[in-house]
């Protein structure tokens, strides 16, 4: 009788906190505001025309998400904004978001991209992530293990985008970690998407691949064409040397992935919070509250947020070659 009463007790709770954890998720959701169509980036990099079915929330409002949601430490030019599905939202619990940044390394050459074995590459850079792993343990974090390609690294030599994927495992997590990597050359950088995901949405990322490659569009004197050996820096990196690129350069970036993930379980963690709360002692984890954005501050930084009067807002963009 005792058990059926506790049992009950659980499902009454349970439906409750879920309900209160669903209200917390649409309150933050409504935080941001996304837009569609033609996008100015920052510094006249260029533009991005976000695809149908795909929205974009712009860098103060992505920083925000980066900081004071999924709690990685701020740094400059964290992000250029977030491209992700029309009907999901940052708190979704399936899905992912792509994080748009511009690393101004210089011109990067292609002349390597036919001669790389990715498998030779990939039995090396598992190797190096091993060797660094108790580093990593030290300060804090966990081992991690490149478990390997889950999709192969794939260089569009005529639109001048190199694209690839690793699945990693973060320590003991039973979900491993999907790493979507996409490189858009130019002639003084490359504007770089991350997908943030995991491996059970790999196909909902792949399907959508097509679509994110043909986003960007260079102004004048930033396409890779337009490179002049005379005057340009040339990169350290290679075709092969954005692939082979540490797993930890930025630290932040694999705590955002573990972070965003964690909050994406909440629901199910809440679910269980007011019983652990009476017999366990322990603190109920809450939902970041986040205060309405301040647009001002947006212009005044030059965040891109502007559109070019939603041009192409809902044309059809041709597919890439499948991986």
């Amino acid at each position: 009788m005792i058990k059926s009463f506790f049992s009950l007790l659980l499902v009454l709770f349970t439906g409750v906190t879920f309900a209160q954890n669903q209200s917390r998720i649409d309150s933050v959701e409504k935080l941001f505001t996304y837009q569609h169509g033609t996008i100015k980036l920052r510094n006249g990099i260029g533009t991005i025309t976000v695809p149908k079915g795909f929205k974009y929330l712009e860098p103060v409002q992505a920083e925000r998400v980066l900081t004071e949601i999924w709690h990685n430490p701020k740094s400059e030019n964290m992000s250029l904004g977030f491209i992700l599905p029309e009907e999901q939202g940052i708190l979704a619990d399936h899905g992912y978001v792509f994080n748009l940044e511009y690393d101004e390394i210089g011109y990067v050459k292609d002349d390597d991209a036919d001669e790389i074995n990715y498998d030779e590459l990939l039995t090396n850079m598992q190797k190096e992530t091993e060797e660094t792993n108790a580093e990593r343990v030290k300060q804090g974090y966990p081992p991690i293990s490149l478990v390997g390609w889950a999709a192969k690294p794939y260089y569009d030599a005529n639109r001048h985008i190199l694209h690839w994927a690793k699945n990693i495992k973060f320590g003991n997590d039973s979900l491993n970690t999907l790493n979507y990597n996409v490189r858009i050359l130019g002639r003084k950088g490359v504007l770089v998407l991350n997908a943030i995901a995991t491996m059970n949405d790999l196909n909902m990322v792949k399907a959508g691949i097509p679509n994110v490659l043909n986003i960007v569009n260079f102004s004048e004197g930033f396409k890779y064409t337009d490179f002049d050996p005379k005057i340009d820096n040339v990169a350290a990196w290679t075709i092969g040397g954005l692939v082979a690129g540490k797993i930890l350069a930025k630290v932040g970036f694999f705590a955002l992935l573990l972070k965003f993930w964690k909050i994406l379980a909440f629901g199910v963690v809440a679910a269980f919070s007011f019983v652990k709360k009476k017999f366990f002692g322990k603190k109920e984890e809450e939902l970041p509250l986040l205060q309405e954005p301040d647009n001002s501050t947006a212009d005044d930084n030059e965040s891109g947020k502007e559109t070019a009067d939603n041009v192409n807002e809902n044309t059809e963009r041709p597919n890439d070659e499948k991986q």
